[in-house]
């Protein structure tokens, strides 16, 4: 459940890493690629906003193009090289 804080809504990264399947230390990999958005600290706890876990969200949800493919990965699926 997200928490309220100031009138603001924020999600803990627990939340976000349930809802994305993603594991913690993905998400702090992304944190600190500057791939999303950092968070806040709340006591103890790192939070998001709503708009930032939109940011995770569609970070997380990307299609990308898979580098590499070809005859070299064909024979490698094929059983052969």
């Amino acid at each position: 459940m997200p928490v309220l804080i100031e009138g603001t809504q924020y999600f803990t990264v627990s939340e976000i890493e349930e809802s994305l399947s993603i594991s913690r230390t993905t998400l702090w990999r992304w944190r600190k690629s500057g791939e999303i958005p950092v968070g806040h600290r709340f006591r103890k706890m790192t939070v998001f906003t709503a708009e930032e876990f939109e940011m995770v969200r569609a970070f997380a949800n990307r299609l990308e193009p898979i580098q590499g493919t070809g005859r070299n990965q064909m024979r490698l699926f094929n059983g052969v090289g």
